[in-house]
């Protein structure tokens, strides 16, 4: 699924192809890369000497396979670059150093409900300035945030208690880029985990796949082909404020009967404390499975991936309510998965998905993704900082 193109200008766009086959399919000889993503041996051959200088790959010696010398083989190095997730919550926020192989080395976090923007990026630099400090200065290679969406809709974006009330009018990406000064990215929570699921997650063997976020809200993304489909503004996928009980309870964002009302962390911890688990289950049940019916028919994916905040064990409980659902598109006879499987990512996804996505645009900026991608070239590009001229 992973393509590259030989003409010159597709170099970054290459870079990032080769290096994320490296990572799902490696180790892998360079003949084994071009086939894999269709590039010339000689094109493979020139990238991967320029990842590997960077200590973005490592070269080992091949496994024998029959007469002769087997070809060397390349993996992804996890000490050859890192970045920085940061996860912001009505809650409070997180932050972990994020190694090039997506494994979480360290964190910090703090728990303060609504907190203010101001206070958020103090705390952000700082928590930032420290996890820097555990790597090499030469090997840091940017900072991704996420936090709840919808993004820049007045009604919906700063409203309410699933949404960090109270940020309307504060820019978010510039506010990140001076408090971390290095190149800075910033994604809906629901989008940044569904980066991880596709690179670390099922990712590895479905490519168009929804994956519906449990998290404060509730949220949502599409994978398809293999990438994360944003929209015009970057909320595609949203679900959270699809009205599904007609009359029913109001929303913060003006409408009524809203699905995360009912289906949310926010939701489960509200509505627990006065009917129990048990009743908040047999409540859900219908508006769930309506939720998928509706994803179903109108993304026909290959599966839906149910992850988020939520503990396992709760995913679990709801994942049992999807064991009888309504027909839909996704009722097919040639089906290779369940209609809903849990996420493989765990409750770090954010985080790691928000590093991630650093490190993919840094890697490759022109790969299609948030708006803040040109804004990072100069400076985000590790291969200028060699003295050799800029590859583009």
């Amino acid at each position: 699924m992973l393509k590259g193109t030989n003409q010159e200008v597709g170099r970054p766009h290459n870079r990032r192809i080769v290096l994320e086959t490296i990572r799902q399919h490696g180790p892998l000889s360079r003949a084994e890369i071009a086939r894999h993503v269709g590039l010339t041996i000689q094109t493979v051959s020139t990238i991967t000497s320029e990842l590997q200088e960077r200590g973005f790959v490592r070269l080992r010696p091949g496994v024998p396979k029959g007469r002769g010398f087997p070809a060397p083989v390349l993996e992804i190095d996890p000490d050859g670059g890192y970045a920085c997730g940061v996860y912001v919550t009505p809650r409070g926020l997180e932050a972990g150093l994020v190694n090039l192989c997506g494994k979480v080395l360290s964190r910090r976090a703090v728990e303060a409900p609504r907190m203010s923007a101001e206070e958020a990026f103090a705390r952000i630099g700082a928590m930032v300035a420290e996890l820097r400090a555990d790597c090499p200065r030469e090997r840091f290679i940017g900072v991704g945030m996420a936090m709840p969406g919808p993004f820049d809709i007045e009604s919906m974006s700063f409203v309410g208690p699933t949404t960090m009330e109270g940020w309307a009018g504060v820019d978010v990406y510039e506010s990140l880029r001076d408090a971390v000064s290095c190149p800075a990215f910033v994604e809906v929570d629901s989008a940044a985990a569904a980066h991880c699921e596709r690179l670390y997650g099922v990712g590895e063997e479905l490519f168009n796949f929804y994956h519906l976020f449990l998290g404060v809200g509730l949220g949502g993304c599409v994978i398809y082909d293999g990438q994360v489909v944003r929209g015009a503004w970057g909320n595609a996928g949203e679900v959270g404020h699809i009205p599904l009980v007609p009359d029913g309870d109001p929303c913060p964002c003006g409408n009524r009967g809203c699905l995360e009302r009912y289906l949310s962390l926010e939701a489960y911890v509200r509505r627990t404390a006065v009917i129990g688990e048990a009743e908040w289950l047999k409540e859900v049940a219908p508006l769930l499975r309506a939720a998928i019916v509706t994803i179903e028919n109108l993304f026909d994916p290959e599966t839906i991936v149910l992850g988020g905040l939520a503990p396992v064990e709760l995913r679990l409980k709801l994942l049992a309510l999807t064991a009888s659902l309504p027909n839909s598109l996704a009722a097919r006879r040639d089906r290779r998965h369940p209609r809903v499987i849990l996420s493989r990512c765990g409750t770090d996804a954010v985080l790691r998905g928000a590093a991630s996505l650093a490190i993919t645009q840094v890697l490759s900026p022109r790969f299609a993704g948030p708006p803040q991608a040109a804004a990072n070239r100069a400076a985000g590009d590790p291969f200028a900082r060699t003295g050799r001229a800029r590859v583009e």
